[in-house]
């Protein structure tokens, strides 16, 4: 069996602010469906994002919007450091500054407006560079 991963998708009771925000901190155009659906397309994966009245249709009550405790929506960018400068003022909650991971990656935490994690990051070791090499 193949199976490709293509895309988080994020259950949110206010789909026009998440949309924008990601927008805005992604610097993509989201693709709208409906009033309730859109995605944020990159070369890598979807991110889509759905309103609470999408629930209902895989199963009543299976997805809450702003409970995630676990999950982290990463994006990999050229320049982390530049992109939190960029992101000052607009991101309202930072968990962490740009900071170099063990793994090789130079990573920059923070929340969208629904509480969701997103790390942006760049590699910066030789063998996170080679591991992302586009």
């Amino acid at each position: 069996m193949h199976t490709d991963f293509v895309s988080i998708r994020v259950i949110t009771s206010d789909v026009a602010r998440l949309v924008a925000f990601y927008e805005r901190a992604t610097g993509a155009r989201a693709t709208w469906a409906t009033e309730d659906f859109a995605e944020i397309r990159t070369a890598g994966a979807t991110l889509a994002i759905a309103g609470t009245r999408t629930v209902p249709l895989f199963a009543p009550g299976s997805a809450r919007p702003a409970a995630n405790h676990s999950v982290i929506t990463e994006f990999l960018v050229d320049d982390v450091d530049r992109v939190h400068q960029n992101l000052t003022g607009f991101v309202t909650e930072f968990v962490n500054e740009p900071a170099t991971m063990p793994w090789g990656n130079r990573s920059l935490l923070f929340r969208d407006p629904d509480g969701n994690l997103v790390n942006f990051f760049t590699p910066v070791t030789p063998a996170a560079i080679e591991k992302f090499a586009r």
